[in-house]
């Protein structure tokens, strides 16, 4: 049997088709590497999925044949097929501004305390719920599929939802891992547009023929934690099971996802005013975090500065003072593309600080308010779930920079282990081999992770009084 696995990865600016061999330990081969980035067409934002999908094509055609294919994406987007299976159009980019008032509507008219009490999930303007009440052609659609169903469907013909994912809509019961139909029909949407739901590792299918003919190769797909974070979350390489000495996570690219892994959710007044989450992981595990912006502030601020480099600018932004200006990376004005070093200044201005002076500057302005955030959300997710943290595994793009890991550090008072940076394809292909019998369980698993992926310890340093008093400038 072959021990070769292909993962495609879709994130929210890059996405990759990687090959995975665990014919000795584990070791990861990139196959294929694009951009992935919104198109704005008469004043909406798209994202390019027809445009994602050749390039996935692409990869795994280089990738060769493979023991299975696992997809994974970013969450809440999706797109409608009518009754033949046709999309009805392009799937707008969670960016966009259609869905401006709409979850302030849900809760007058649901509650947000009943809302929460059957979903879970944190209250961000982009969730599916959300865009679904704001869809103009909803009426059209037989069936809504995820992205990473979305690709799957046209992979095998086979439609369906992963449940991690799912959770992540609004129209999941936390507690049941079922559609929450009182709810759907409490809302108004359509309750048949909600496809049947899957668990990770469960067989979608073969690649129709004319897929497998266009790539040269045939092999199953299989459903893996299709929410990237849940896919990530697999390979934070913890030595303790989930029920042992507690560690928080952040997976950390374009957003920052913070919290802890918990066996069942946290349904509280307290949790639903702090607006964290619950979403679902592998094995009934819930991911008890909250979203913190993420390094989408830097790479908003690089695309404003055309022909700078980053490694420079993180080497020029160890020297800057410290806590000379910092934001909350959370607000609202953060969210959509545009000149972020300007939005950033503004808010520096408006919280009473002088703004950056330079583009150095702005990276350590925007690191240290990563790390706050960071630390906020480590912070509440330990004192929600009654839960002790003893180390912060940082995975993800973000693991490879050694000035943000630090600042974590000494933010959160507790040691960072930094990496894997491809947590989540790891995370994808490890529940695909479990399914083929080469590994047993979620211990074993992270385990191998740790064994085979390099990882770098950040102990925090110096005091934490000037954390402290940046923090109460914003939070």
């Amino acid at each position: 049997m072959s021990r070769r696995f292909a993962a495609v990865d879709l994130g929210a600016s890059s996405g990759r088709v990687m090959l995975a061999d665990l014919s000795e330990g584990l070791s990861l081969t990139e196959a294929h590497r694009f951009p992935n980035g919104p198109v704005r067409v008469a004043g909406r934002l798209y994202w390019d999925i027809l445009g994602l999908y050749r390039e996935i094509l692409t990869g795994l055609r280089a990738a060769g044949p493979v023991s299975s294919i696992g997809v994974d994406s970013w969450a809440v987007d999706y797109a409608l097929l009518d009754a033949s299976g046709a999309m009805l159009g392009n799937p707008v980019h969670y960016r966009d501004d259609r869905t401006a008032g709409v979850a302030e509507r849900v809760a007058a008219s649901v509650g947000a305390e009943s809302l929460y009490d059957v979903s879970g999930l944190q209250v961000l303007p982009f969730n599916t719920v959300y865009q679904l009440l704001a869809e103009p052609r909803l009426g059209e659609a037989a069936t809504m599929l995820l992205i990473p169903d979305l690709i799957g469907y046209w992979l095998t013909g086979e439609a369906g939802a992963e449940v991690t994912n799912a959770s992540t809509t609004g129209l999941l019961d936390v507690r049941t891992r079922a559609w929450a139909l009182p709810l759907v029909k409490q809302l108004g949407l359509p309750e048949g547009i909600l496809p049947p739901l899957r668990q990770p590792g469960d067989l979608l299918g073969g690649l129709r023929r004319d897929v497998a003919g266009e790539i040269g190769w045939s092999a199953p797909v299989r459903a893996v934690g299709s929410h990237d974070t849940a896919s990530a979350v697999v390979a934070v390489p913890a030595a303790a099971p989930v029920s042992g000495p507690a560690f928080a996570y952040v997976s950390c690219g374009t957003w920052s996802l913070a919290g802890v892994e918990l066996p069942g959710p946290v349904l509280t007044p307290e949790s639903r005013a702090a607006n964290f989450t619950n979403e679902a992981g592998i094995d009934g595990t819930v991911r008890y975090l909250r979203n913190v912006m993420g390094l989408w502030l830097l790479q908003e601020c690089l695309r404003a500065w055309p022909g700078s480099g980053l490694g420079e600018l993180l080497k020029a932004a160890a020297g800057e003072r410290p806590f000379a200006a910092v934001v909350n990376p959370d607000e609202p004005v953060f969210l959509p593309p545009g000149d972020m070093p300007a939005r950033i200044a503004a808010e520096c201005r408006r919280t009473g600080q002088r703004p950056p002076a330079s583009p150095a500057a702005y990276v350590r302005c925007v690191l240290e308010s990563l790390a706050l955030g960071h630390r906020e959300a480590v912070r509440q997710a330990m004192e929600l779930s009654g839960r002790e943290v003893e180390v912060v595994h940082l995975v993800g793009g973000g693991s490879r920079n050694e000035l943000l890991c630090q600042f974590t550090a000494d933010a959160c008072g507790l040691p960072v282990v930094a990496g894997p940076a491809e947590a989540t394809t790891l995370g994808n292909v490890l529940v695909q081999a479990r399914a083929a019998g080469l590994v047993s369980d979620l211990e074993e698993m992270r385990a191998l992770v740790a064994a085979s992926q390099p990882l770098r310890r950040y102990e925090p340093s110096g005091a934490r009084a000037g954390w402290d008093e940046a923090a109460s400038r914003v939070f």
